[in-house]
């Protein structure tokens, strides 16, 4: 089995535009950090950047020709469309979905993932939907046969923007597996979103300087510095996502 990362990544973020280009260091943009973050799995064995086809997207496209990272460009608003022009343009056996606004995801927990679902008969897996690890580690598996299924029968704004809606809307469908941290820390937020986000992930980074940065490592700097979880604790999870759901009504 071959497994491959999508970044989903685009610049018309409407709480925080241009982030992912947004420096994150001195010298490294979010993506980029990312993209080194990466690169440090075991199990990958590919990585692909997958954009919009907006004019301002040719900026992430330039990232990704610099790192000799892979880009395809696709439907802004259908992500799940994207993501499958992509995997089949690519001829994808499994996918392992990544976004570009969690530049601190742990590759080792990649790993772990990605043999869980080897050892098993899974169409999709995730650790994002039964909350366990922080927000910011997000990984989602799912080979192309039930991207495919998703991609001809998906008809809700949520199931098309989002990717994967479709296949925890329909249990019944899929083999679904969810990933599940021993201890509870979905408390715990660094994924960039807002502004206050960025605040944190750049002092997390600061302070942190080995490579490639795990889990562990930002849990240790927040029990010994409790007070950086106040920078952005009153943002809410996954706007983007209920708004979505919204407009499925409309």
């Amino acid at each position: 089995m071959t497994f491959t990362c999508i970044i989903q990544a685009r610049l018309g973020s409407k709480r925080l535009p241009g982030k992912v280009l947004t420096k994150i260091n001195d010298n490294t943009t979010i993506l980029e950090f990312l993209l080194n973050q990466l690169k440090f799995s075991k199990f990958l064995d590919k990585i692909i950047i997958a954009t919009t086809d907006k004019k301002e997207d040719d900026q992430i496209e330039y990232v990704a020709n610099q790192c000799n990272i892979p880009c395809f460009r696709g439907n802004e608003q259908n992500v799940l469309d994207r993501f499958f022009q992509c995997a089949k343009n690519f001829h994808l056996e499994n996918i392992v979905r990544i976004t570009a606004d969690n530049p601190l995801v742990d590759p080792t927990i990649i790993d772990s993932a990605i043999n869980f679902f080897q050892k098993n008969s899974f169409d999709y897996l995730t650790n994002s939907r039964q909350r366990t690890f922080p927000y910011g580690t997000e990984i989602e598996i799912f080979s192309f046969t039930a991207l495919q299924k998703a991609w001809k029968n998906a008809t809700k704004k949520s199931e098309q923007e989002h990717v994967t809606p479709y296949f925890y809307n329909h249990p019944e469908i899929f083999s679904i597996y969810d990933l599940i941290n021993l201890e509870n820390l979905s408390h715990y937020r660094y994924t960039v979103d807002h502004p206050n986000d960025l605040k944190l992930v750049q002092t997390l980074i600061s302070k942190i300087k080995k490579r490639p940065i795990h889990m562990n490592d930002i849990l240790s700097i927040f029990n010994t510095n409790p007070k950086l979880f106040e920078i952005n604790k009153n943002n809410m999870p996954n706007e983007g996502y209920f708004n979505s759901l919204r407009n499925d009504n409309n």
